[in-house]
């Protein structure tokens, strides 16, 4: 599924991630119910901010990152839900 560009440009060292959708089944094939699924880890990179003034942002658009659990704000701009969060809440592109 192709996730468009938003028409949000994110200041700073911010960064707009679309979550990869939750587990639907367990690994022995039982099907989770909504209110037992996780908030997903991991998402796409959307869109980001060109950085503060000495460290330029080192994500770019489409990169597949890992994110701590109860990081950025969930968002929805053109009926798209996505996270907008700082560079530091970013642990890893995968």
């Amino acid at each position: 599924m192709a996730t468009k560009k938003p028409n949000v440009t994110p200041l700073h060292d911010r960064v707009i991630v679309k979550p990869a959708a939750a587990e639907e089944k367990s690994a022995g094939g039982i099907i989770i119910p909504d209110t037992a699924k996780e908030k997903p880890q991991r998402g796409i990179v959307v869109a980001a901010g060109p950085g503060k003034k000495d460290e330029p942002v080192t994500v770019k658009t489409g990169d597949t990152v890992l994110y701590g659990k109860y990081a950025g704000t969930e968002i929805q701009i053109e009926g798209q839900d996505l996270l907008i969060m700082r560079e530091s809440d970013i642990l890893a592109i995968v």
